[in-house]
């Protein structure tokens, strides 16, 4: 049999229809499935696997404070160096004052330059100190969360010994 254009334009859409028809009723056996149904349950199931440990391990009290106090010291530091960087470049600016005084033979200039040096210095010993502060502080964050740590497993191993 042959077909002329006409014929096939009319023919052809009825072709794809019917095709798209038999996939829509396929994919409704599929998601009637046992096997669709089961990869749904294993999939929520992995997901409910990879979240509950996290919820499950809420941080004793001991341990957040410590983590507080890391953080905290941490945020010190870095403040602390700043600080220190500040005193240096004051330190350098009063030496190039003092130099153009000493140059330009002018005393009040020199004495600017020499104060500013100081100053510098000052601020940047202030900033060593609080430095060290803040790393003393953020060892005694990490030993109390430690210590935090060991109460809770602690706790637990008394637990069990109790169950038994």
């Amino acid at each position: 049999m042959v077909y002329t254009g006409e014929q096939l334009v009319s023919v052809v859409p009825v072709l794809t229809l019917s095709y798209q028809t038999m996939t829509e009723d396929r994919m409704k056996k599929i998601e009637k499935s046992v096997g669709m149904s089961m990869m749904r349950s294993l999939a929520l199931a992995g997901a409910f696997a990879l979240i509950a440990p996290l919820a499950a391990r809420a941080e004793s009290p001991a341990g957040k404070a410590g983590n507080e106090m890391e953080k905290k010291g941490n945020t010190e530091e870095k403040a602390a160096d700043a600080e220190k960087a500040k005193g240096k470049k004051m330190q350098k600016k009063g030496e190039a004052i003092e130099k153009a005084g000493d140059k330009s033979d002018n005393k009040a200039q020199e004495d600017a330059g020499k104060k500013m040096q100081k100053k510098g210095k000052a601020i940047e010993k202030s900033g060593e100190a609080h430095g060290e502060a803040a790393k003393q502080m953020e060892k005694s964050g990490t030993e109390a969360e430690k210590a935090g740590a060991k109460a809770e497993k602690d706790s637990a191993k008394a637990k069990a010994d109790a169950k038994k």
